[in-house]
């Protein structure tokens, strides 16, 4: 068993710590120093590491990979795996945990909303949408990039797909109510768990709401095809259904927050790479992608063996728990030269953000596309804004979805 077996010296610097809050203000160098001594890394909680572009590639798409998320979470919380905490309970329905069949099932019951054709049909409605979040604050000369814009759009627009009432998107606008925290590999506190019930079991209400109102009154939006699958009897439950409407929410705006504030906060902190795209907005949609790759809004995603199998030359039995490194994979060498630099113009940009194989994220177009919107938008009606806070941004204290609490702009 070659374990890379590190130096005492090594382990010490190596020790994975993902809510110091010097990690999660940048886990790069610590990516690196992994990445350079031991690139299949077991932590001291367990679970092993990934941080090749190569490696992570395999463990996304390899059949010998699967999630098994019960068995992961009885690892993390005991025999029990926390499946009696209703935030867990409600995650282990959603087909982001799931292996086939069940993830196949669910996964295709949505597929169509995704489509490229259907995205694509949504520009006109998301750039009227950029436009409106910006006249509300242009004249102010001032704003919380992430209050005011990078959340609220893609809200609006998730909460348009899943067919949420106007009148009922105020306190999903207010402010973020997806928990991070859950999906990382360190177990949550009793106290944490408690919140994260609670924000599980309101969420879980309104939706139940939201799937009544689509039974008696269907409308063209996914919600209702999903009550429609549900009540066919043999695509989905009503707990599979929740669950699965409330990832969709999540999922369909969280990241998407986080895109527009670290992309921006990105061209900001290298600000010949924000006059490049003033000078030719031409290369926002290769900029997207650059940004994806330079600092993912998911930085990891989980799996575990299914079988024996070697990476970069560490064998690994059966089920053991392996984190896939997005973040890490990104700026792996071998793949980006000079990757810890930001370059709007960088060829072959392909960024491990949205995961691979079966559990590709279905909203990544989506993503994309608002992304693009916004930086445009930005350029074309605020190119001098600026953001005092940009040397020592707010980050929030979670890993796995990496994005900032708030972030302050100015311009004249």
């Amino acid at each position: 068993m070659n374990d890379f077996s590190p130096s005492a010296a090594d382990q010490a610097t190596l020790a994975f710590n993902p809510l110091d809050p010097a990690f999660i203000a940048d886990p790069y160098p610590y990516y690196r120093r992994l990445r350079e001594t031991a690139p299949v890394y077991k932590t001291a909680q367990g679970f092993w590491l990934a941080t090749g572009y190569e490696d992570v590639a395999l463990i996304l798409r390899d059949k010998r990979f699967g999630k098994d998320f019960v068995g992961n979470m009885r690892r993390r919380y005991g025999e029990k795996a926390g499946l009696d905490e209703p935030a867990i309970a409600n995650l282990a329905r959603t087909m982001l945990v799931l292996d086939p069949p069940d993830h196949t099932r669910l996964r295709g019951l949505v597929n169509k909303a995704f489509t490229a054709r259907r995205v694509a049909d949504m520009r006109p409605r998301i750039k009227a949408l950029v436009e409106e979040q910006l006249d509300r604050v242009i004249d102010k000369g001032g704003m919380d990039v992430m209050r005011d814009l990078a959340h609220r759009l893609p809200v609006i627009v998730i909460c348009d797909m899943l067919g949420i009432p106007e009148e009922h998107r105020a306190p999903f606008l207010a402010g973020s109510n997806v928990n991070g925290r859950i999906i990382d590999p360190v177990p949550l506190t009793r106290e944490e768990l408690d919140q994260a019930n609670r924000n599980t079991q309101m969420a879980g209400v309104y939706f139940k709401q939201l799937c009544e109102l689509r039974r008696r009154e269907p409308r063209d939006d996914l919600t209702t095809e999903l009550v429609r699958a549900e009540e066919a009897g043999d695509k989905l439950t009503s707990e599979e259904l929740d669950a699965n409407i409330g990832l969709l929410f999540g999922a369909g705006h969280e990241t998407t927050t986080n895109l527009i504030g670290n992309g921006l906060l990105a061209l900001h902190r290298q600000p010949d790479q924000w006059e490049r795209l003033k000078a030719d907005p031409a290369l926002i949609p290769n900029a997207v992608e650059e940004l994806l790759r330079y600092d993912s809004s998911v930085q990891l995603t989980g799996r575990v063996t299914n079988t024996e199998v070697e990476l970069s030359g560490v064998r690994l039995g059966p089920s053991e728990s392996i984190i896939a490194l997005l973040g890490a994979a990104n700026r792996d060498p071998a793949q980006y030269p000079d990757p810890d630099r930001l370059d709007v113009g960088r060829q072959h940009v392909r960024p491990m953000s949205f995961g691979g194989g079966i559990h590709h994220c279905l909203g990544a177009q989506l993503a994309r596309l608002e992304a693009e919107l916004v930086f445009t938008a930005l350029i074309e009606r605020i190119p001098n804004i600026r953001l005092p806070e940009k040397d020592a941004p707010a980050w929030r204290h979670t890993f796995t979805l990496r994005g900032l609490s708030k972030l302050p702009a100015v311009w004249h």
